[in-house]
């Protein structure tokens, strides 16, 4: 790819025509306008688009359901006693793990809690838990009711880091700093890989070697970086992370939860956990015994069996990934957000302002903007010309072109729209 960007529609076309990953947005079902045109998707922050290969893996399932009922557990083409081991190794890739490392199973918020089981154990001494000031409501949510639940108090248990008066995103070192502080009261350190409102990229490698010097346990919300950025979970030396599959991995509303617990907890059988039957060891689990046995690494956190339909869809998406391999994404990624920036600064407006971090090793493939005012009218009008963004209040108007199915002509086609919508389109224009 190229940072030589240039403003006029002929680039976003040549761009198109030499990427190399063109081809895989036709493996998606992409919303059409009312024109019937395809719209700008920029929402797979929000929800991936549908891959067309879903629909046969989930009939291929009801088939076999409808002709051999419960025998489709172990003479199904694709079993389903062990069809959660099928996606294993393709979501370790993405997440830069070991097999052993990875599960998929519930949802994003109830893998958080069943890591706080497991992973905030506080004491007199060591009872706090740092995260990020802004994270994700249901994060802050959960974390706040763990506090609870072990008879600390929220107000002096919970400690959330900000930027800097007049700075929208945190410096690493400022992390850094905090933990270096207050580390020896920290249990726990759980943050947000990318923010989903400032759409940052946090240092985890960094945040958790400092978390670790000073004995804390480290984990991390990858709700908004599976599948995204670049990620080294098992080398960054991470305790846990989870992340939902359903935004940039494309499994569908709801789907699975995916769960990273680092090897070396792996055969840590003393470790507290909310145990269930599908945690239990393999080869005696339909024994029935009375008593837990867990399976070493992530997957002796399962509790239930997972749903077959909803890992069918995982894996249809996830082939795509491994085809593409997450490099190739990850370059893409940078370029298509540094052309949607390009185009933006070259708008010259003081009619909004980009709160992502500039840095390419700061950020994803989102790109945050606030406008100066009437920023949901602007929303609902770029919505009503096309382009598919979110709104997230109070300011703030969320893009993600996404490697696997945007284009650049998607970015430069949303300039073009939003672009007229703060009445610049003269400038765009001028510009190319």
């Amino acid at each position: 790819m190229t940072n030589e960007y240039r403003t006029d529609a002929t680039f976003a076309q040549e761009m198109d025509q030499t990427d190399p990953l063109a081809s895989y947005r036709e493996k998606f079902s992409i919303p059409k306008t009312k024109e019937d045109k395809d719209c700008v998707y920029f929402c797979g922050n929000s929800l991936g688009l549908k891959p067309k290969a879903v629909n046969a893996a989930l009939m291929q399932e009801l088939d076999d359901w409808g002709n051999m009922a419960v025998e489709a557990h172990f003479r199904g083409k694709n079993p389903w006693r062990d069809y959660h081991e099928f996606v294993t190794k393709q979501m370790a890739h993405i997440v830069g793990a070991k097999q052993i490392e990875v599960v998929m199973m519930n949802s994003l918020s109830v893998n958080l809690h069943l890591m706080m089981v497991s992973f905030y154990r506080p004491t007199k001494d060591r009872y706090k838990i740092l995260i990020e000031g802004n994270a994700f409501p249901s994060d802050r949510y959960a974390v706040e009711s763990q506090i609870k639940f072990h008879g600390f108090d929220p107000l002096k248990s919970l400690v959330e880091i900000s930027p800097r008066e007049g700075e929208r995103t945190l410096r690493t070192e400022d992390i850094e700093s905090l933990i270096a502080e207050q580390g020896n009261e920290i249990s726990l350190i759980m943050i947000g890989g990318v923010n989903y409102y400032t759409g940052q990229l946090f240092a985890m490698e960094r945040i958790t070697k400092a978390g670790h010097e000073k004995g804390c346990l480290v984990g991390f919300d990858l709700a908004h970086a599976a599948g995204n950025a670049a990620l080294s979970l098992h080398d960054w030396d991470v305790d846990f992370a989870c992340w939902c599959s359903y935004k940039y991995l494309n499994s569908g509303p709801g789907s699975l939860s995916g769960c990273f617990v680092h090897e070396r907890h792996a055969h840590d059988s003393d470790l507290p956990r909310f145990a269930g039957w599908w945690g239990h060891d393999k080869e005696t689990r339909f024994q029935m015994e009375p008593h837990f046995k867990p399976i070493p690494g992530a997957e002796g956190w399962q509790i239930s069996n997972p749903p077959v339909l909803s890992l069918a869809a995982i894996k249809a998406s996830l082939d795509i990934f491994e085809e593409a391999g997450m490099e190739m994404l990850h370059n893409k990624s940078v370029a298509l957000t540094g052309y949607l920036e390009f185009l933006l600064d070259n708008l010259n407006s003081d009619d909004f302002t980009i709160m992502t971090p500039r840095a390419a090793d700061e950020r994803g493939c989102q790109i945050s903007i606030v406008l100066a005012e009437g920023g949901k009218n602007v929303f609902e009008a770029l919505q009503a010309g096309g382009v598919v963004c979110d709104w997230r209040e109070p300011d703030c108007i969320r893009l993600a072109p996404t490697p696997l199915y945007n284009s650049f002509t998607d970015v430069y086609k949303f300039v073009q729209i939003f672009a007229a919508q703060i009445g610049q389109s003269e400038q765009l224009s001028e510009a190319g």
